[in-house]
C-alpha cells in the first residue's frame, strides 16, 4: 500500500503543513515479552535545496529515502514517522508536481517529483521526514550503525500524472548511501550533502538529526526481586548496608540500566546541542523552566537517600567516593553504571519514564525551533562540516614539508650556465632514490595502514569514501617553504605567515594588499568578480575538468566558470597559436563578465584562477606571455596544475610512451609534440620550452598547487612537480646544463619577492591501481592520467582541505 500525502495535507494559512503519522513498532519477532522498558531510535532528515550541478539530462526528477540497521542480524527498516512541510511549492510553477509520499512496502519516503530543465537551477524542497527505528532486538543502547540511502529518481519529460509516478519507481538514476555509526545515534545534528555520483553531479542540502526517545513499557506488572535483608519502606526499596544493596544491584536488568544511561546521555547531548546552536545562530530559546525543573537528584531519590556519602563529596584515601560511585566535577554522576545499578526496579522504571518524558519535550521543542530557524540552521551546521573536512579526511592525506633550495641547483659539471646566471653551488637535494618509485612505496604503505585502522568516530560517514577506504587515492601534500627570490635568507615566507604548522591556515594577507593597483579600475566596497578558467588536455573536450569546476562550485556558488573550448579538435597546432586562441577567449570572458557587473553595481577586486590538465598547462602559461593578457596579470589568484608537463619531455623514462610521441612527430608532424620534446629546433636554447621558461607566466600567481601522480606514465614525475631528476643532475652535456637553467627559472618564478607571499603545494595522487587490471592503459601509464579528469575524490580532498585557496 501506498500513501499519498501531498504537501497541501493540514497546510495553514502561513503555507506551511505537517502530519503526524503512527510511531514505529518493534517488530514482533523481536520484543522479549518480559521487557519492561524500550526505545526508539528517530532520525530526521531535512532536505533543503535541490541543486543541479551537471546532470545531462532534463526531466523529472524525485529523491528517495530509506533507513536500515547496518547489522545484518537486524534488517528491519526504519518506518516514516513524521513529515513537516516547511514551505508549500509554488502552485503556478509547471516544474513541481504531485504530492511527496510514503510506499509502505518498503517504508521509503519519496519527495515530490519535481523537473530540470538547466544547470545550475535550484528546486526549493524544505521538508522534514522523520523515521523511527525500533531497538527491539538489542540488549540496550544500539550496537548498529544506521545505513542511510539516498535514491535520484528519474524519468524522461513525459506528460504529467499517475503514469509518470509509477515509472519513476523502476528507474533509481543514482543511489548515495550514508553510514550513521552507533556513537551518533544517541545525538547529532550535522550537515550532509548528497552528491549521487559523477554522471549526476548535484548537491542536495541535507541535515541529519538523531535522538533517541522513549517508546513505552509493557502491561507486565515489574518483577520486584526478593531481598532476604531488611531494606525496606514505605516508599519501596531502600539501602541498609552495602551487601544488601550489591544484592540488589545485582538483580537489575543490565538493559534496562543501559536504556536509562542512554537517556540520560541522550537528553544531555540534546540539551547541550540545543544551547549551542541558540547561540551559534543567535536566536534565543527559553529553556530556563526546563533546566529548573530537571532534577536529578529527584530522579534518583532512593540511591541519594541512602548514600548520602556520594552527594557530600565524601572520598576515601585514594581520591575516589567511599561507596564506589564515579563522580564528575565533584558531583554524583547519573550516567554511572554502578550508581544506576543501586536503583531498585520501581525507580528504574520511573527514572525512565522521567527521563523519556525529558527527551521527548526537548525533541519537539528541537522541531519547533528548527522550522523557524532552519535556514540559518543549515548553515551553521554546513560551516561546521567544511571545517571538519581536512582532520576526518587526513586519514588518507599525508602532510609533509620541504624546503625551496636558495641556490641554484648543481649538476655534474662545472661549467657556468649560459646568460650569466649565477654560478652553481652544491646540489640541496639528495637524489639517490628515484622520486617516483619513493612516492608510490610511500603511499603504498599508508594505503595498507589504513587497512588496520578502526575508524570509529561521530561523524555522518560518506560511503562513497568510507566503503572501501584502501580503494581511496592517498594524497602526498608538501608544503614549499619557499624562499624569498634571490636571496640567501633563512626566514621562510611561511614562517613569516605562522603556517608552520601543516593543519595550520593558508590564509595569506587580502588580495587588496596583494595586487597593485593596475589594469581595469576597481572600487573599494565593491563586489569580487572571481573567474575561473578551465583548460583541457591533448584531443580533449572542454568539460573534462567538470569534476574539478563542480567542486569548486560547491565552494564558492558565485564564482564565474570558463570551461575553454578555443582549443577544442585544435591541439596538435602550435602552443603558441593555441596560447594566442586562448588568451583572446579569456580576455573576451572577463571583460563581458566585468561590464555585467558594473551595470548591476560597482566592480572591485578580480580573482582570475586557472586549472590546466596535461598540456592545458603549457597553452595557459603561453597565453599568460600575450601581450593581451598584460592588464589581467595583476589579478592572478589561484593556478591547479594537474599533471601539466611544464618541463617538457627532455628526460622521458617511458619508453613505450616515447615511441607514441615519435610516431605522432613523423607521421602526423604535430608541431606541438615537437615542441614538447625539445625538437623543433636544432639548438634548445632556441626551442620553444626554454623560451616559455624565461617568460613570468608563474610569477604572478597567489597560489600554486602542482598535481603529479607517480602512477602516471604520460607525464614525466619530475616535469608535472617542477623538479629535477636523477638523469638531468647526472647529465653534464648541453642538454643537462639547459634543462637546469630552465628549472631554475621556473623555481625563481615560484619563489615569493621579499614585498609578497605565496603558497606553493606539490600534491602526489595516487590511485588504487588494483581496479584498473591488467591492460595496455595501466601499462603505458595512461590510466592514471586520465583518471584525473574521472575521479573527484582527490579533487575533493585538496579542495575542501584547503578552501580558502578556492574562495
Amino acid at each position: 500500500m501506498i500513501r499519498h500525502l501531498g504537501w497541501f495535507v493540514g497546510l495553514n494559512y502561513k503555507g506551511r503543513s505537517t502530519k503526524r503519522l503512527p510511531d514505529a513498532k518493534p517488530h514482533p519477532a523481536r520484543v522479549k515479552p518480559v521487557t519492561m522498558l524500550d526505545t526508539v531510535q528517530e532520525i530526521a532528515i531535512y532536505i533543503h535545496r535541490f541543486h543541479n550541478l551537471d546532470l545531462f539530462q532534463q526531466g523529472w526528477y524525485q529523491i528517495k529515502i530509506s533507513i536500515r540497521w547496518e547489522d545484518s542480524e537486524y534488517t528491519s527498516l526504519g518506518t516514516p514517522a513524521r513529515v513537516v512541510q516547511y514551505e508549500a511549492p509554488d502552485l503556478g510553477s509547471d516544474d513541481i508536481y504531485g504530492v511527496w509520499r510514503i510506499d509502505d512496502t518498503d517504508n521509503s519516503f519519496s519527495t515530490q517529483p519535481f523537473r530540470i530543465k538547466y544547470a545550475r537551477q535550484d528546486v526549493l524542497l524544505s521538508i522534514l521526514i522523520s523515521f523511527n527505528l525500533s531497538l527491539g532486538g538489542y540488549e540496550g543502547p544500539p550496537t548498529s550503525a544506521v545505513m542511510l540511502k539516498f535514491e535520484l529518481m528519474y524519468v524522461p519529460a513525459i506528460e504529467k500524472g499517475s503514469e509518470m509516478l509509477a515509472f519513476l519507481d523502476a528507474f533509481p538514476a543514482a543511489v548515495h548511501e550514508f553510514r550513521i555509526p552507533p556513537k551518533a545515534l544517541v545525538g547529532l545534528h550535522s550537515y550532509c550533502p548528497v552528491h549521487f555520483d559523477a554522471f549526476h553531479a548535484v548537491l542536495v542540502d541535507v541535515s541529519i538529526h538523531t535522538s533517541l526517545l522513549k517508546f513505552g513499557s509493557s502491561t507486565s506488572p515489574p518483577k520486584v526481586p526478593s531481598d532476604t535483608g531488611t531494606a525496606k519502606d514505605d516508599a519501596g526499596d531502600s539501602f541498609a548496608g552495602s551487601n544488601q544493596a550489591l544484592g540488589q544491584a545485582a538483580s537489575v536488568d543490565l538493559k534496562e540500566v543501559m536504556l536509562v544511561k542512554a537517556l540520560l546521555t541522550a537528553r544531555d547531548t540534546l540539551l547541550e546541542e540545543l544551547l549551542k546552536l541558540s547561540r551559534a545562530i543567535d536566536r534565543p530559546i527559553d529553556l530556563t523552566d526546563f533546566i529548573s525543573k530537571m532534577d536529578d537528584m529527584k530522579l534518583f531519590d532512593s540511591v541519594v537517600r541512602a548514600n548520602p556519602g556520594a552527594v557530600d563529596g565524601e572520598v576515601s584515601g585514594q581520591g575516589k567516593p567511599q561507596n564506589g560511585f564515579e563522580k564528575a566535577n565533584g558531583t554524583l554522576d547519573f550516567r554511572s553504571e554502578q550508581l544506576l545499578r543501586f536503583l531498585s526496579r520501581g525507580d528504574l522504571l520511573n527514572s525512565f519514564h522521567s527521563l523519556g518524558d525529558q527527551m521527548s519535550y526537548l525533541w519537539n521543542t528541537f522541531l519547533n525551533f528548527h522550522r523557524a530557524n532552519e535556514r540559518k540552521i543549515l548553515e551553521y551546521l554546513r560551516d561546521a562540516w567544511a571545517k571538519d573536512r581536512r582532520p576526518e579526511w587526513s586519514i588518507w592525506m599525508v602532510y609533509s614539508k620541504v624546503e625551496m633550495p636558495h641556490h641554484y641547483i648543481n649538476s655534474g659539471g662545472d661549467e657556468t650556465p649560459h646568460h650569466g646566471v649565477h654560478k652553481r653551488v652544491s646540489s640541496l637535494w639528495k637524489l639517490t632514490d628515484d622520486p617516483a618509485q619513493t612516492a608510490a612505496m610511500r603511499a603504498e604503505l599508508h594505503r595498507r595502514s589504513i587497512l588496520q585502522m578502526n575508524i570509529n568516530n561521530r561523524s555522518i560517514q560518506d560511503m562513497h569514501i568510507f566503503g572501501n577506504p584502501s580503494n581511496i587515492p592517498i594524497v602526498i601534500v608538501e608544503r614549499v617553504m619557499n624562499a624569498p627570490r634571490r636571496t640567501t635568507s633563512e626566514n621562510s615566507y611561511l614562517r613569516h605567515l605562522g603556517m608552520i604548522d601543516s593543519l595550520g591556515s593558508l590564509t595569506g594577507p587580502s588580495s587588496a594588499a596583494v595586487n597593485k593597483q593596475s589594469g581595469p579600475s576597481r572600487q573599494q566596497g565593491g563586489r569580487v568578480l572571481k573567474i575561473v578558467v578551465f583548460v583541457h588536455g591533448f584531443q580533449g573536450h572542454h568539460l573534462d575538468l567538470r569534476l574539478v569546476r563542480n567542486q569548486w562550485l560547491q565552494i564558492d556558488p558565485k564564482t564565474e566558470f570558463l570551461m575553454s573550448e578555443a582549443n577544442e579538435d585544435k591541439t596538435t597546432d602550435d602552443f603558441r597559436e593555441m596560447g594566442l586562441r586562448l588568451a583572446q577567449e579569456v580576455v573576451s570572458f572577463v571583460k563581458k563578465k566585468m561590464d555585467k557587473v558594473s551595470r548591476s553595481g560597482a566592480l572591485g577586486d578580480i580573482k582570475l584562477s586557472f586549472v590546466g590538465h596535461s598540456i592545458g598547462n603549457i597553452i595557459i602559461r603561453t597565453a599568460l606571455a600575450e601581450s593581451i593578457m598584460e592588464p589581467f596579470l595583476n589579478y592572478l589568484y589561484t593556478y591547479v596544475s594537474i599533471s601539466g608537463p611544464h618541463l617538457g619531455y627532455l628526460y622521458s623514462s617511458n619508453a613505450l610512451f616515447n615511441s607514441g610521441l615519435w610516431i605522432l612527430k613523423k607521421l602526423k608532424g604535430t608541431q606541438c609534440i615537437h615542441q614538447l620534446t625539445f625538437t623543433d629546433d636544432p639548438d634548445l636554447q632556441n626551442t620553444f620550452f626554454y623560451k616559455l621558461c624565461k617568460q613570468k607566466t608563474l610569477a604572478r600567481f597567489r597560489h600554486i598547487i602542482l598535481l603529479s601522480s607517480p602512477q602516471d606514465g604520460y607525464v614525466p614525475y619530475h616535469s608535472a612537480r617542477i623538479e629535477s631528476c636523477q638523469a638531468a643532475s647526472w647529465d653534464s652535456s648541453k642538454k643537462g646544463k639547459v634543462f637546469l637553467e630552465m628549472l631554475n627559472d621556473c623555481l625563481d618564478q615560484m619563489r615569493a619577492p621579499s614585498s609578497e607571499h605565496r603558497v606553493l603545494i606539490r600534491c602526489d595522487v595516487n590511485f588504487d591501481t588494483s581496479s584498473y587490471g591488467k591492460n595496455l592503459n595501466t601499462f603505458i601509464g595512461r590510466a592514471a592520467h586520465i583518471e584525473f579528469l574521472e575521479s573527484d575524490i582527490f579533487a575533493r580532498f585538496i579542495m575542501w582541505s584547503f578552501p580558502d585557496l578556492f574562495r
